[in-house]
């Protein structure tokens, strides 16, 4: 059961959502900059504990300069993907806005063929478009064509883009270790990232907004969560990369939009409309064939 990408997809894309919802409300109080601290700075306890108990010295052999390069990378792309989503609730609902980043699954397709030659059966590939084709649905409005070019669009697509990229990463910087244990690589590099993340979040945030500092730690309860559930899904995506490629891995964790859209209609009051249910359907199809393909 370990051992199955599916699982760990699943673990990550429940946590994610929460954890996404956790830091709209967060975000009602306290800067972008603030709000991505936390997942970071709380997380970090929880990531040394889930080290302390996984890793073995051995695994530092097997680090190299590379390994590092691509770590820090993949740090500050998500760094910079998480602000832009959480700026991106601020200009759309938590429904849509969860969707918009799902594009990210084609990119993250292409990409993975393009730079790091990773394969695809056709019928995954069809099923990647089918689940597109849901998002799309579930995004679209009737505008003109110049209204598609709107900033909340393109914070959307930037974001996909970045977080597309640090999935590659992670999953390469994993197997580059070359460990018999593909939870213990994952583990390792979620320890070595969140580290160097959050570092660069409290630098920003002490030089930028150092007052909101305290406004955090006041809420250290909802902070603590939101820090836990960012850990817990870490833990899932980077275990699933390390045991499958990451375009399948997004498209399976594109459940998460339907865990987003239940937060959405039982605690914030969002109510998905016919042709948001239409996609889900579009995209529950194209789940279905990516896992087919795979078994």
């Amino acid at each position: 059961m370990l051992e199955s990408f599916v699982t760990w997809t699943l673990l990550a894309a429940l946590m994610q959502a929460v954890r996404t919802a956790a830091q709209k409300t967060l975000n009602q109080t306290v800067s972008v900059q603030s709000a991505t601290l936390v997942r970071y700075l709380f997380g970090l306890p929880f990531v040394v504990i889930y080290g302390a108990f996984l890793l073995e010295s051995s695994v530092i052999d097997r680090v190299t300069g590379n390994f590092f390069v691509k770590v820090l990378v993949a740090g500050l792309l998500q760094i910079f993907a998480t602000m832009l989503l959480v700026y991106l609730f601020s200009l759309r609902s938590f429904a849509v806005g969860s969707t918009t980043i799902r594009l990210e699954i084609v990119i993250t397709a292409v990409l993975g063929i393009l730079l790091f030659a990773e394969p695809l059966e056709w019928i995954a590939l069809a099923g990647m478009v089918v689940c597109t084709l849901g998002l799309v649905r579930v995004y679209a409005k009737p505008v003109s064509v110049g209204g598609w070019i709107r900033r909340d669009a393109v914070i959307g697509l930037v974001a996909a883009l970045a977080f597309s990229l640090t999935s590659l990463l992670v999953r390469d910087a994993s197997l580059g270790l070359e460990l018999p244990s593909p939870v213990t690589a994952a583990g390792f590099t979620l320890l070595c990232m969140v580290m160097l993340q959050t570092a660069v979040c409290l630098a920003i945030v002490t030089w930028q907004r150092p007052a909101e500092l305290k406004q955090v730690a006041r809420q250290w309860r909802l902070s603590s969560f939101i820090g836990l559930t960012s850990v817990l899904g870490s833990i899932g995506w980077f275990t699933a990369f390390a045991l499958e490629g990451a375009a399948v891995v997004k498209t399976l964790g594109q459940l998460e939009l339907i865990f987003a859209l239940l937060i959405a209609y039982f605690f914030f009051s969002e109510r998905p409309s016919v042709k948001e249910w239409q996609g889900i359907g579009l995209m529950l199809l194209g789940i279905a064939l990516v896992l087919l393909a795979e078994f």
